[in-house]
């Protein structure tokens, strides 16, 4: 893969939108308190004969704090979430979008299934009372790449704009791939990142088949619990996340905060199995290597790992055994930790969502914890962080692997 050294690509905003807080300051507040964000939904979600009980809601977003009424009238909740990230990662960014030449601005959003809210919503209406009540919003509400069209309507941005598909590496994959367009030239600025919301019954019911949730429905906050010999699956949840990418020279010459550089990044396929990890970690590691060959890093000088770790039997493992194969002895000692074991899995938001939690533990220099690891699976054999820790981070590297075998890496350099 090229290297981004063409033109160094920087973070100067971030926006999260998350289960455990909103905005930067919110979001690292639940991240170091060790706040869960899963709870029961069957008090807002009609999961009748189904096994499992519990998500990561959003539970105080209100989108009228973002958006206009007729506006968000008009969008799927998961669009909402990235309409309100986008925002929030301007404004952190302290970046007019007025100011920016909008034809060097680009747009790159990521979601793992689209409107599937909308879409639940529309066929119980045509199914119950005909196709007249068929919303005449429900093809670009229920559009995947609606999500990356709105935000460059709503700010004015007329560059490089489309979206990414990639199940729950999505939001991981549109930062590579705005940091490419960047680091390349085709746009000085980019908004980049993931949005998801399919709290629905049809999403409960078919990943219940699959047997991939946890069903620790009378201890919530105890469900989500990555690399514990005793997990059962992860818990879906929702939210959205959205970082501001500007050329190194474009965010100084406007005296820009730097909050990091995104200085490599890894794309790869498993080519095994639609919804299963390589069992031997390959795909995940050639990822890993990738991202390390493009910032010019070596294993060693890795600090943290932001891990994918969903709290699924196949993917710790996997992602364990990926690690030891791509940092090789360096896996001993570098610090480890999943923060959807607060969070939930945010499925196409994950991959954005954990990106801008590993730029926070660099800036904080913190690790977050992996809470609910209590009993070390034995084939989990790394540093897991059970516990939040002080540690000086100047490489990390956040995974994101997704259902199709579809692999993303993104690795920041302090500033």
């Amino acid at each position: 893969m090229a290297s981004l050294s063409s033109r160094r690509v920087v973070i100067t905003g971030m926006g999260p939108i998350t289960p455990v807080g909103t905005g930067v300051a919110a979001f690292w507040d639940g991240l170091v308190s060790g706040r869960s964000g899963v709870r029961r939904v069957d008090d807002r979600l009609d999961l009748d004969e189904i096994d499992v009980k519990i998500g990561a809601p959003v539970v105080e977003f209100d989108p009228l704090e973002h958006m206009d009424k007729r506006r968000a009238r008009h969008l799927d909740r998961g669009a909402q979430f990235a309409l309100a990230a986008a925002g929030l990662a301007l404004k952190d960014a302290s970046l007019d979008p007025g100011a920016v030449d909008p034809l060097r601005a680009g747009v790159i959003a990521g979601t793992g299934i689209g409107g599937l809210q909308t879409m639940e919503e529309n066929f119980l209406e045509l199914a119950g009372r005909g196709p007249r009540r068929v919303s005449p919003y429900f093809i670009p509400r229920l559009m995947p790449n609606a999500i990356a069209g709105e935000i460059s309507i709503e700010f004015g941005f007329k560059g490089v704009n489309f979206g990414v598909v990639s199940a729950c590496a999505s939001g991981a994959h549109a930062i590579a791939a705005a940091a490419q367009l960047v680091a390349g030239g085709a746009v000085d600025v980019a908004l980049a990142g993931g949005a998801e919301a399919v709290l629905v019954r049809i999403a409960y019911a078919g990943f219940v088949k699959i047997g991939a949730l946890s069903c620790r429905n009378d201890e919530p906050e105890r469900a989500s619990r990555p690399f514990d010999k005793d997990r059962d699956g992860f818990v879906v949840g929702e939210g959205g996340g959205f970082v501001v990418l500007e050329a190194a020279e474009h965010a100084e010459r406007r005296g820009a905060q730097i909050l990091a550089e995104l200085a490599g990044y890894g794309m790869t396929a498993d080519a095994f199995h639609i919804t299963a990890p390589c069992e031997d970690g390959d795909g995940a590691a050639r990822a890993m290597t990738a991202a390390l060959h493009t910032a010019g890093a070596a294993a060693e000088d890795v600090d943290y790992v932001n891990a994918h770790g969903t709290s699924t039997i196949l993917n710790d493992v996997g992602e364990t055994r990926a690690i030891r194969r791509a940092l090789g002895s360096a896996a001993d000692t570098v610090s480890i930790s999943s923060t959807k074991s607060q969070i939930g899995h945010l499925l196409g938001a994950a991959g954005a969502v954990e990106a801008i939690a590993t730029v926070l533990a660099m800036r904080h220099g913190r690790i977050p914890a992996t809470v609910n690891l209590e009993t070390p699976d034995p084939e989990c054999d790394l540093d897991y962080t059970p516990i939040t820790r002080s540690k000086r981070i100047d490489v990390a590297i956040s995974n994101s692997f997704g259902f199709g075998g579809q692999n993303a890496v993104l690795l920041f350099r302090s500033v």
